[in-house]
């Protein structure tokens, strides 16, 4: 029987068992009022009366489980649509609902079908049909012989992604610093966008480099950095734009990363007293310089 309710009907396990049990119930409701005549009720102390009442209860009582089970046997017949089966090459993983019923299977057993495929993924093999309970074992043995799965390799059963992109290797070239843009210097192998940021700005506060050892000055650009690109990088120091220190102004001299505002207050009123400078050993005149950051001025200024 349970064979036959899933070839034509398509039920799963959870509604056979459900009809079982809903039988059960109808064979219950039909009985008690036997069962209760007769373990419960002595017939000697029954009256015609009381017989009649009894009677009439079983009556309506089987007469409500027949009419209950008409109902279900009815809306299950009303739910199928019945075609006739014929017999073909048919691929499972490729095949819709209306093709399924046109190999003999009902349209819920089709889309219980459907759906497996839908949430567990292929049939690899015909055997495989055998894990869909709404087939039987009459009905797969009648299909068996017309199953024809494309070939479905190990490497098919894994999902293809699109190879994971490997970011292209620099080539190793040689920029020159003080005329480099930031795309430029972004073609050195060890800086990145954030570097060449920060090398453009202080490159523009210094007026140039003179040194490649200065690229350590550069915030976040240690030694380890910069002995792996100083053989990418060459200094031109043609390129510096230089200040006049005679002309140049308060304003002109604050950016400058080797100078703190007292050195250039003293500069500027040194000047201001004494007139002119004209070479930077005229700068040692001022107290507040010492000879270091003469030193690493020198190749910003003019006279």
């Amino acid at each position: 029987m349970k064979n036959w309710l899933n070839n034509y009907f398509g039920f799963t396990k959870r509604e056979y068992n459900g009809l079982l049990a809903l039988m059960a119930i109808l064979l219950a409701v039909s009985v008690l009022p036997y069962a209760y005549t007769s373990f419960f009720i002595k017939s000697e102390n029954i009256s015609i009366s009381e017989k009649n009442v009894l009677q009439k209860l079983v009556f309506v009582n089987q007469q409500e489980a027949q009419d209950n089970y008409t109902k279900i046997r009815t809306a299950i017949e009303d739910s199928e649509s019945v075609v006739s089966a014929s017999l073909f090459k048919f691929d499972p993983n490729q095949i819709d609902a209306i093709t399924w019923q046109k190999l003999g299977l009902s349209l819920k057993q089709a889309q219980a079908i459907i759906n497996y495929r839908n949430k567990a993924g292929k049939f690899y093999k015909t055997e495989d049909l055998q894990k869909m309970y709404t087939i039987s074992a009459k009905k797969y043995k009648e299909l068996a012989p017309y199953v024809s799965i494309e070939n479905i390799g190990l490497a098919h059963q894994k999902q293809n992604y699109p190879p994971a992109s490997i970011p292209a290797k620099k080539e190793l070239v040689i920029v020159e610093v003080n005329s480099a843009d930031t795309l430029q210097l972004d073609e050195i192998k060890g800086i990145g966008p954030a570097f060449a940021r920060r090398i453009v700005k202080y490159r523009d506060k210094l007026g140039g480099f003179y040194k490649k050892e200065q690229l350590m000055e550069v915030y976040g650009l240690d030694s380890v950095k910069f002995n792996e690109i100083k053989d990418q990088v060459k200094i031109n120091p043609a390129n510096i734009i230089k200040i006049n220190i005679n002309t140049a102004t308060f304003d002109d001299l604050k950016n400058h990363p080797y100078l703190k505002y007292k050195q250039i207050n003293a500069i500027i009123q040194y000047r201001k007293q004494h007139g002119s400078y004209n070479n930077m050993d005229d700068l040692k005149k001022v107290i507040i310089l010492d000879a270091q950051i003469i030193k690493q001025l020198a190749p910003y200024l003019t006279f």
